[in-house]
């Protein structure tokens, strides 16, 4: 079946994983109809055949199904024999991954012994020099046929010893040669990868996995759509490994995991996951248990039937527009609503729990960068003054007795209510409430912001139902996405609402979130608001950090230093920091960074301006210093208040 040219997943409204061939990795099945496998990597020198068995007897005891070493040198490899040996005394057969970057001869010695080879195509046999080349087809073609020379030892290698191969695409990591042909772009990696599918199906070799990460979850969204969208087209059927790449640490790590490979899985995408945290390794199965059950959870979904035709552009990021009132929609950044109309009592001292700040001796509001926009206070009632920029929203009855704030309508009052006002005002509509009627109503109102509220156990499906059925219709008003979760602990509720929400940011809708939970302090759901933005970069309200999850090839303590780095320079809204353990994707991810801090051999560091060196082989113990020093250099530095 011929995919139109910009469908990437079986339906965008129903649940409902896209079906790949399985590949066997020792004895693990991935693809076909087996469930999402979780896997990690290990932190330790290979070399270290001790730890090396230990950290993967941690991994696969807290639910690693399969596990990877990093393989620098042949001598690395060749130790792959012993750790899988000793691993297998101790009665562990947990397939092993060698992960290779720059040495082919590594590559071909490991797939003697492990499962599977990870490599990498912007790095296994092209250098990058960040040149900018220039290349006629006749010239683009010698250099694949100098690729194949070099990759066909390795497949031959594979098909003898029943290996399987990752063609892993990073990002930070594009070959020259890609970048100059097709630019840092979705389609540059797709076709990084499949420039290697290519060759190994020439000489019959089919025991491949794909994978397209960043540290950008809009770039890794679009590079996965744009790769399931080009191999239907050439009639592959590969099964895909999803993960972000340098997500960092903490809060930050898991939201922006949860977002990325998240709405991936919603659309039917992915086969097996990895969450890559700045932490050790061990602490990335709980996150990657709670993504893949909850994707699994959909599975109980209604099939709804619906067609689609207004629908976004799936391979590069658009916001869909909608009309401008006051804050919300347009150009505007996605608004962020907190609820406080279960409180008991409300003082100045609660909205110090989403952002703002009272002061007596003042009399002053001190408002912070992640201060909610509009706090929903039901039928409570406030005796003080709020600041200005704060909006208050009540119920339409306690509304109508104060005639004060902005009213939220139910859809039945909103019916029966007059258009002619020019104030804002909120209509919430629930599952199964928008019709023809309320959309006629609403067609003439100019004043209008919608709270689309969801119940359904696929509640992504419920948003990008109702949002097609307002397009279709031609309703531009600004969209606020709703759910209220009941039940969950804070580390679910964290996972649960950054895919449902993530999904339709990533998609370009959703003009403000509204995280309903009563069991959680509202400073908490402030933050895990404005998180969730971060993770999606439609709205900034802090430093991004993206450091890589620590690997054998890491040349100084990553997640200390991570911490260290994060402490001096916490403060520097919108300024992007990456923190890379090693020249693997370090120098590459600064594409994507304003400063970078990579490590380039034992107690050495350099330091990057984009992807400029601008300070090389400085002792770590002066580089937290000498990275502000490189930011005040460069007029990003502000001092902390």
């Amino acid at each position: 079946m011929k995919w139109p040219a910009n469908k990437y997943c079986n339906d965008i409204f129903n649940y409902s994983r896209i079906k790949t061939t399985e590949v066997m990795v020792g004895n693990v099945g991935i693809g076909g109809n087996n469930p999402i496998r979780i896997q990690s990597m290990t932190t330790t020198n290979t070399k270290d055949t001790k730890a090396s068995v230990a950290q993967s007897i941690a991994l696969i005891d807290s639910g690693a199904e399969l596990v990877r070493l990093t393989a620098p040198s042949i001598n690395d490899a060749k130790n792959l024999y012993d750790i899988k040996s000793a691993l297998i005394k101790k009665g562990y057969n947990t397939p092993l991954i060698a992960d290779i970057h720059f040495t082919p001869n590594a590559a071909i010695e490991a797939s003697k012994y492990v499962d599977k080879v990870r490599i990498n195509p912007g790095n296994y046999i092209d250098k990058k020099k960040f040149q900018t080349l220039t290349f006629s087809k006749t010239q683009y073609r010698e250099e694949l046929k100098r690729i194949e020379e070099k990759l066909v030892p390795l497949i031959e290698s594979c098909k003898i010893h029943n290996t399987a191969m990752r063609i892993g695409t990073n990002h930070g990591s594009l070959s020259d040669r890609i970048l100059s042909y097709f630019g840092d772009t979705p389609i540059g990696m797709v076709e990084s990868a499949l420039e290697f599918v290519r060759i190994c199906e020439k000489f019959n070799y089919k025991k491949i996995i794909l994978s397209m990460k960043a540290s950008n979850t809009i770039i890794m969204t679009q590079a996965y759509r744009l790769l399931v969208n080009r191999m239907r087209k050439e009639n592959m059927f590969y099964p895909l490994h999803l993960g972000v790449t340098e997500a960092g640490e903490g809060d930050d790590g898991r939201i922006k995991s949860a977002v990325g490979i998240g709405s991936l899985l919603m659309d039917g995408i992915g086969d097996t996951i990895r969450v890559s945290l700045t932490e050790s390794p061990e602490k990335e199965m709980p996150v990657a248990k709670k993504i893949s059950n909850y994707i699994e959870n959909k599975k109980n979904d209604t099939f709804h039937k619906f067609n689609c035709v207004n629908w976004t552009t799936p391979f590069e990021y658009t916001k869909n527009i909608s009309k401008n009132i006051s804050n919300i929609g347009g150009d505007s950044v996605p608004v962020v609503i907190s609820n406080m109309s279960n409180s008991k009592e409300i003082t100045t001292d609660s909205f110090e729990s989403v952002g703002y700040r009272y002061s007596n001796l003042l009399d002053k509001w001190t408002i912070s960068d992640s201060a909610c926009d509009y706090i929903y206070l039901g039928d409570n009632d406030i005796e003080f003054e709020v600041p200005g920029t704060l909006g208050l929203i009540y119920n339409f009855k306690k509304w109508e007795e104060k005639k004060s704030g902005f009213p939220l309508f139910c859809k039945s009052q909103y019916l029966k209510s007059s258009n002619k006002t020019d104030a804002l005002k909120f209509l919430e509509i629930r599952d199964k409430e928008l019709d023809l009627k309320l959309v006629e109503k609403l067609k003439l109102d100019n004043k209008c912001v919608l709270i689309i509220t969801s119940s359904e156990i696929n509640c992504v499906s419920y948003f990008r139902r109702t949002i097609e059925f307002l397009l279709q219709n031609k309703i531009d008003s600004p969209i606020i996405l709703c759910k209220n979760y009941v039940g969950l602990s804070k580390s679910s509720l964290q996972i649960e609402s950054s895919i449902d929400f993530g999904s339709l940011l990533l998609d370009g809708f959703g003009d403000g979130i509204f995280i309903v939970n009563n069991e959680h302090k509202h400073s908490f759901l402030n933050k895990l608001s404005f998180d969730i933005l971060q993770a999606t970069r439609t709205r900034i309200s802090k430093t991004e950090y993206i450091s890589c999850p620590s690997c054998g090839r890491t040349l100084f303590d990553l997640e200390e230093t991570t911490s260290r780095v994060r402490a001096a320079t916490g403060h520097l809204k919108g300024l992007k920091i990456g923190v890379m353990g090693c020249i693997v994707n370090g120098p590459g991810e600064m594409a994507d960074a304003d400063y970078g801090y990579v490590g380039v051999g034992p107690g050495k560091i350099s330091l990057y301006k984009k992807q400029e060196v601008v300070k090389k082989n400085i002792p770590t113990l002066n580089a937290i210093e000498e990275l502000i020093d490189l930011i005040r250099e460069n007029g990003d530095w502000i001092d902390q208040s």
